[in-house]
């Protein structure tokens, strides 16, 4: 990991000093005293406590409430003892922040009104300016006070899949017109994704100044593309993202869903820590991202309905992959789901995942 200050550095004089973190630990490479599991959508969806502090509140104006914001990041801490906390937050809050007119449909997600498909719409994107964040910048700071040695995990999508949105006006099976116009008209396409790089940046550089201890960049969609596609159309605009928080010091997690073919660019792009779905084998995963990079993951979130048994066996197997995957190369394991927690998961069952994780 590039830990070396550069001119323009992130840097946070609040940032807590977490040695000995087993989360921290296993992503830089380092043996911790236990495997870290944390889950990707934790705050929030299943937790009954989530519901009943949210409800009446829009998931976007919850997340730009600094003390609701902390909350709901602290309730799976309280709760699962996980190793990690991720701030609630959501990919496209720094497009709704720069003034781009979005909301979060329940049951749909994302829904852009005026969708961006044309070189004139691309230049009249608003940059985003570190003070429209600053709730979330708020709110780290709030939960910097109050995880004591759990470390803090910030995130951002990546500019594919805030483009993605973008062009399409919403989620999309099948990102037509995003590849429509990726290929049709790549300049326009490259203009698109460096603006939204530039804000990626700004936002993930914004959480790093208030003291977040890691980002994970979401490109939830790149497994929609070709590994020739990704290279040419994605790879430059996500390996700036990374280079320019990289003086930050702080491990950085890349994630993707259906990104089994794209696991060997994944780890050049310049990410610490490669998130592996359920799709592939962690063994396999090490040898297809290569060695120095730890993993992320990697049980699949519809186990947890299968009953305890089954799940405990699921975990058992994920443990002994990512001891497969470090004899083969990762430089470290953290314990995860192959995507976000699914809102009808019975949270006990969350629980005792992290409990059985911390017995192995």
């Amino acid at each position: 990991m590039d830990s070396v200050a550069r001119p323009g550095a992130t840097e946070s004089p609040s940032r807590r000093a977490l040695p000995e973190a087993p989360f921290l630990v296993a992503a830089t490479g380092g043996r911790p005293s236990r495997r870290p599991v944390w889950f990707m959508r934790q705050a929030g969806r299943s937790l009954p406590e989530y519901r009943r502090v949210r409800a009446g509140t829009g998931m976007l104006a919850a997340c730009f409430d600094p003390e609701l914001v902390c909350e709901i990041t602290l309730q799976p801490v309280r709760r699962h003892r996980v190793d990690a906390a991720i701030l609630f937050s959501d990919i496209v809050v720094p497009l709704r922040a720069a003034g781009i007119e979005l909301d979060i449909v329940a049951g749909v997600g994302p829904v852009i009104s005026q969708p961006v498909r044309s070189a004139a719409q691309v230049r009249a994107i608003p940059r985003l300016a570190a003070e429209q964040v600053d709730p979330v910048a708020t709110a780290v700071g709030l939960l910097t006070a109050e995880l004591g040695a759990i470390p803090l995990i910030g995130f951002a999508g990546a500019p594919f899949t805030l483009a993605s949105y973008l062009v399409e006006g919403g989620p999309s099976r099948n990102h037509e017109r995003t590849k429509a116009l990726m290929y049709a008209d790549p300049t326009t396409w490259h203009a698109l994704l460096d603006t939204l790089a530039d804000s990626t940046v700004t936002f993930l550089q914004a959480q790093l100044a208030a003291g977040v201890d890691a980002v994970q960049l979401f490109d939830s969609w790149a497994g929609a593309l070709s590994l020739a596609d990704y290279r040419e159309f994605v790879y430059p605009h996500t390996r700036r993202v990374f280079a320019e928080i990289a003086a930050a010091g702080v491990p950085r997690i890349h994630f993707g869903v259906g990104t089994g073919e794209l696991l060997g660019v994944l780890g050049e792009v310049g990410a610490d820590v490669v998130g592996v779905d359920w799709r592939v084998p962690l063994s396999v995963a090490a040898r297809r991202v290569g060695p120095g990079k730890a993993l992320q993951g990697n049980l699949d979130p519809a186990v947890l309905f299968a009953g305890w048994d089954p799940v405990a066996r699921q975990v058992r197997r994920v443990i002994d992959e990512g001891d497969a995957a470090i004899a083969a190369g990762a430089s470290g394991h953290i314990v995860n789901l192959g995507h976000g927690v699914l809102p009808d998961t019975d949270p006990g069952v969350l629980t005792a995942v992290v409990e059985l994780v911390h017995e192995l």
